[in-house]
């Protein structure tokens, strides 16, 4: 079970809010019955690059087998 400030993997894209399956965040709220996520989003210099309503099948828990990958953010539309 996901909890508050664990960090998930998204498994799906978010394009509304410029993310990516795989992009990292951490829970910062969690809707009832774990239904869905709020997540924040951060580059890698520790800026928010976004919070998002992500749904529990668009996220899975970290593991000790990932690994961070960076890649350039696009602007949310």
């Amino acid at each position: 079970m996901l909890l508050e400030h664990d960090r998930i993997v998204l498994t799906a894209n978010i394009p509304e809010e410029g993310l990516e399956a795989g992009d990292v965040g951490v829970i910062v709220h969690i809707h009832p019955q774990h239904a869905a996520y709020e997540v924040e989003f951060f580059s890698l210099d520790g800026n928010t690059v976004t919070v998002a309503t992500v749904m529990a099948e668009q996220a899975r828990a970290v593991t000790n087998q990932d690994v961070t990958h960076a890649r350039i953010i696009r602007a949310a539309v």
